[in-house]
Parts: C-alpha cells; sequence; structure tokens
C-alpha cells in the first residue's frame, strides 16, 4: 500500500488540508495562545471519538460506578479516560509520521493475524453494538421526550429505527462529501456531545441547587484509591459492618469483587476496539500528516477526554446521590425497599436485580429446594432445570429480602445496576418529574444518536480497508449502510437469548483484541522498520513506553478477566456463546503465533522528516 494512496484526497479537500497547515505554521511562529486557538478551530477527530465513547456503554458503566462506590470512585473514569488518551496518542503519532494506514502497515511489519483480527473485530463490534444505541434513543423518545406519541408496540420500534437510521445516514453522507459537508458533519458531531455534556453537567447544577451534593467529598473522589481492590469503600464500607454476622462475609466479598471488576474493566471500556480504527483514519480522511501530530494530541485531551471526563463524572454524582448506600434510604426515590412486606417489596423497581445479587444466598438458605428440583435431570434437560430453579428464586426472593436487616438491603441495592430511566425517575422528586425527563431525555437520546453516526462511519472505513477500496467509494457507502441496517434490526435481534448470545460474543471478542490492538501500536511505535527515524528517542521513548505499558496492562487485565468470567460461567443458557467465545480466542491466538513466525516483514523505513 502506497503512501500516496492512503493519503489522496480530492482537491478541493487538499486546499482546505493546505489552509489548515499555513494556520498551524502562523500559529506556532506567533506563541502558545494562538496556537492553541488554531488548535480549537481545527479540532475534529477527537469530538468523533467523544461521540463514540459517550454511548450507551459508558452511561451503564456511570451509574453502575455512582450506585457502587458513590463518588469515592470518581477517580476511575478519569485514569481510565487518560490510559485511553495515551493509546490513541500514539496511534495518531504513528499514523500521522508515516501517512499510511495502519492496516496495511500492521500487515507489511507486524503480523496480518493482527491487522485482520483488528479491522473484523472492529467490524463485528460496529453492528453488534449498535443494535443497543437503537434501543437507548427509543426508549429516550418512549419513556421522557415523547411518552404521549410513542406506544411502546412493534410498529412504532420500527418506524422510530426507520427514522433513526435515516437521519443517521445523512449525516453520515456529509461527511463522505468532503469540503463544507464534512464542515457541517463536525459542527453537528459537536452540537451532539455538546448537548449531552450540558444536560448532565445541569443534573449536577441543579442537585447542587438544592444542597443535595457534598463537594468535599466529590473532589476527593478524584484521587486514586487503589485499597478499593481488595476492601468495600465509602458508605458501603461503613453498611458492611452493620450486617448479620451469618451474612457480613458473603457482602464484604460481593462488594470487593464487584469494585474490582469495574475497576479492571474500566481500564479498557472507555476506549473500544473500534475507537482504534477510526482515529487514524479520521485523520488521514481530513489529510493531516506530521505537522498536525501535536494537534491531534490536543485534539483527543480537549475533544475526547474533557466531555468523556464532565459526563460520566456527572452520571456518577447524580447516581450516587440516589441509589449508593443510605442515600437510596428515601422513601419518595422507592417506597417498596424497605416494606416488611413481601408483596410490597416485590412492587420496587430494583426487584430483578436485587434477586440476581442474592440468589447465592437463596442457594445456600434453601438448598434442599434447589436440589430437588436438580434431582429430575432424568426427566429434564439442564435449560428446563434451569429455568424452574430461576422461577423458584424469583418466588422466594421478596420474603427473604424482609429477613435482612436495613444495612443489608441497602448494600444490595447499591449492587444492582440501573438505568437511565431509573436515574430519572429518583431524581423526579428533587428536579421535578418534567425537568428530570426532559434532561436525561436529551442526554440519553444525543449520547445514543451520535454513537449511531459514528459506528456506521467506522463501519465504512473498514469495509474500504477490507476491499482495498478508496474511502467515499461504494464499498465505503455498503460498509456504513450495513451497520445502521444492523443497528435497525435490534427490534428483533436484540431480544431475549439473541440478545445475550450476541452480547457474550460480540463483547468478549472486542475486549480480547482490545489488548493485542494495543499492544500491536506498542510494537509500532519502537519500530524503526515502520517510523524510521520519526521513532522517539531518549526521554521521550521512555515516557511513552511507560504510559503504554500501563495502559496495555490494563486492557489485559480487563480481557483476562472477561474471559475467566466466561470460562466460569455456569449458566447453561450461556454454554454456546461461552464455547464460542473459548474457541475464538483459542483460534486466533493460533493465528497470531503463526502470523509471526511466516510474515514476510517489508524492511523499507519510512521517509526522513523533512
Amino acid at each position: 500500500m502506497s503512501e500516496s494512496n492512503a493519503t489522496s484526497t480530492p482537491p478541493p479537500q487538499s486546499n482546505h488540508v493546505q489552509t489548515d497547515r499555513e494556520i498551524l505554521q502562523e500559529a506556532h511562529q506567533k506563541g502558545a495562545l494562538a496556537t492553541f486557538f488554531a488548535f480549537v478551530r481545527l479540532s475534529g477527530p477527537g469530538w468523533l471519538q467523544s461521540a463514540i465513547t459517550l454511548g450507551g456503554g459508558s452511561l451503564a458503566g456511570a451509574l453502575y460506578l455512582g450506585s457502587l462506590g458513590g463518588v469515592n470512585m470518581l477517580w476511575l473514569q478519569l485514569m481510565a479516560i487518560i490510559m485511553g488518551v495515551v493509546m490513541l496518542s500514539a496511534i495518531s503519532y504513528v499514523t500521522l509520521s508515516t501517512g499510511k494506514k495502519p492496516f496495511g502497515e500492521i500487515n507489511d511489519h507486524i503480523n496480518p493475524a493482527l491487522g485482520w483480527g483488528w479491522v473484523i473485530a472492529t467490524c463485528l463490534a460496529n453492528m453488534i453494538f449498535i443494535m443497543p444505541q437503537f434501543s437507548l434513543c427509543y426508549d429516550a423518545l418512549d419513556k421522557n421526550l415523547l411518552p404521549d406519541m410513542i406506544d411502546g408496540s412493534l410498529a412504532s420500534k420500527w418506524i422510530v429505527s426507520g427514522c433513526l437510521l435515516l437521519a443517521g445516514g445523512f449525516v453520515v453522507l456529509l461527511n463522505t462529501r468532503g469540503g463544507t459537508g464534512a464542515k457541517i458533519f463536525d459542527v453537528l458531531l459537536k452540537l451532539l456531545v455538546g448537548m449531552v455534556v450540558i444536560c448532565f453537567f445541569g443534573v449536577v447544577l441543579l442537585m447542587a441547587s438544592q444542597g443535595a451534593l457534598n463537594w468535599s467529598e466529590i473532589f476527593a473522589g478524584f484521587i486514586p484509591d487503589l485499597s478499593q481492590l481488595s476492601s468495600p469503600t465509602g458508605n458501603l464500607a461503613e453498611l458492611v459492618k452493620q450486617t448479620g454476622e451469618s451474612h457480613q462475609k458473603f457482602f464484604y466479598d460481593r462488594i470487593v469483587q464487584a469494585q474490582s471488576a469495574v475497576m479492571i474493566g474500566a481500564a479498557a471500556t472507555a476506549v473500544g476496539i473500534n475507537m482504534t480504527f477510526l482515529l487514524p483514519y479520521s485523520m488521514l480522511a481530513r489529510g493531516w500528516d506530521r505537522p498536525f501530530r501535536g494537534l491531534a494530541r490536543f485534539d483527543l485531551s480537549t475533544g475526547m477526554a474533557i466531555p468523556y471526563i464532565i459526563v460520566t463524572s456527572c452520571v456518577v454524582i447524580a447516581s450516587a446521590g440516589r441509589f449508593n448506600g443510605s442515600n437510596y434510604n428515601d422513601p419518595k426515590v422507592d417506597p417498596y425497599w424497605l416494606s416488611s412486606d413481601p408483596a410490597e417489596v416485590a412492587k420496587s423497581p430494583i426487584m430483578s436485580g436485587a434477586t440476581a445479587v442474592i440468589t447465592p444466598l437463596l442457594k445456600e438458605e434453601y438448598a434442599d429446594q434447589y436440589a430437588a428440583i436438580a434431582a429430575n435431570d432424568a426427566e429434564q434437560t439442564k435449560l428446563e432445570i434451569a429455568d424452574e430453579q430461576k422461577k423458584l428464586t424469583g418466588e422466594l426472593a421478596p420474603k427473604f429480602l424482609t429477613t435482612l436487616n436495613e444495612s443489608e438491603r441497602l448494600i444490595v441495592a447499591s449492587l444492582v445496576q440501573r438505568n437511565a430511566d431509573q436515574l430519572s425517575e429518583a431524581l423526579a422528586p428533587l428536579l421535578g418529574k418534567q425537568t428530570a425527563r426532559l434532561i436525561f431525555g436529551l442526554g440519553v437520546f444525543g449520547m445514543g444518536f451520535s454513537t449511531i453516526i459514528i459506528l456506521m462511519l467506522i463501519n465504512g472505513y473498514a469495509f474500504t480497508e477490507m476491499l482495498g477500496a478508496k474511502a467515499g467509494g461504494a464499498p465505503h457507502v455498503i460498509g456504513c449502510v450495513v451497520a445502521g441496517l444492523a443497528g435497525a434490526s435490534w427490534v428483533i435481534a436484540w431480544t431475549g437469548e439473541a440478545k445475550i448470545w450476541l452480547a457474550i460474543v460480540a463483547s468478549s471478542f472486542a475486549i480480547l483484541l482490545l489488548p493485542i490492538a494495543y499492544t500491536t501500536f506498542f510494537l509500532m511505535m519502537n519500530s524503526t522498520r515502520i517510523l524510521g527515524k520519526q521513532k522517539p528517542t531518549g526521554i521521550s521513548m521512555i515516557v511513552w513506553n511507560v504510559l503504554m505499558f500501563v495502559s496495555v496492562v490494563g486492557a489485559f487485565g480487563a480481557a483476562g478477566q472477561s474471559l475467566w468470567g466466561k470460562w466460569t460461567d455456569k449458566n447453561p443458557a450461556n454454554a454456546l456463546a461461552t464455547n464460542v467465545v473459548m474457541g475464538l480466542a483459542v483460534a486466533y491466538i493460533a493465528a497470531v503465533v503463526i502470523g509471526f513466525f511466516l510474515c514476510k516483514r517489508v524492511d523499507a523505513p519510512a521517509e526522513e522528516a523533512e
């Protein structure tokens, strides 16, 4: 793959790129302040990254982080995005130093199994994870923005999905046209991200105006605390001391397990595998090259990191204020949870999630009843036995919960994973029902729709690379459309067992490939064969390697945790998906090993800087 092919752009865009280059050169001559304003004016790819990282996954993660650790774990999102910025900055450095597309560079100089695994995992992640974004947008309209116009029927889901597909496709089309269309695309993305930031920041401001926030605790929460890997933090640390002796170890271990999982997982989830694919191609599509390397790092730090930190921190703060520990002891938030009547407890909006939390206790307390069901293995399949036991669990849970003391029930509530609608309802007594619905509706819709746009865009780039075509051509359009159609199919595909199966396979494969992608760019950053004299040296190289190494280790930790969870999953319903994941993991690792032995690397070094 030649450098000219990798960076070729239509004439109008070439003129625009030359103008941008002149703006940068002039700003550098004028000093730091002029350079700063030039960077702000020319930023773009970082905002694309922001649009995708601020999706349903980040929302769900922040909601759970606030419920579980309160504001004491705010530092986690900050560290996660810093690690992501480090690796994406390395990717931008390699791409802009060579002026070549990473897919070809990886295949030629590192390992074709890594290159093809990277692009295939990106497509898989795009086409599966776009589905919950359509669902997120629909829920925002159905439950918050247009509850009187959408009835929740199958027909309404198809109509809304079709509208989202057409709107998303139109916005993506603007970007592929280049010139003015690309500028409009940038503005729309920045407006969407800005709307998300304003909405969730507004929630925190409204909570602050009601005196519902402790700012000293919030600022203290940004200080890293690795003890959270081994002991409960914040309000839950106090509540666990008040649990009954028979249940104290269970709750202590359950809290620590959840904290450890969310800490390791956050190391990889701030930046997904498809984000590592988007960045280099979005920069090359703009004609960026070596003089733009400083702008790229600034763009990632401001366009991606700052909006992410603001939004996720605000969601964590809001979630902590209503769901964490003793904060859930409010009849206005949940009038049923602390009732002594099992029938009332069963009405709680978190009953389903709470049942999952206490299932191990139920199986210990009522072991004979579970054993009686399992004894019918001659007449029932494993799935049928699991269904019967699940039904029994649902029947026993409300009564069992009434036997727990208040502290134990508040811990259970904190361990339940929430959604945006539940947070909206919980904040309604504080903010007002209509205000809460409007703010959360707009914020959640903006998160979902911006992610839909970017996932379609990435899939277009991925199809282009796999088919060796130019960006903006038929393969690019087909890739965008395929992702959009996959997302619109959420109505039938993102439900029931299919949803579970798709989520397990896609998330596992994507999280397995992320550390491999990180390692690949780590190797590229240290490769004289690829970077030539552009390879960092001395102190600069040491700093790069230390920062990248921490990010790589975090990604491998998350991947290992995910695979171990699949390996130890005893749920028969997940058996097929687990076997597929483990089989793919083994096959891919074998392909990578073979690739290192068989790959004939191209030894031509990158050109020296002019």
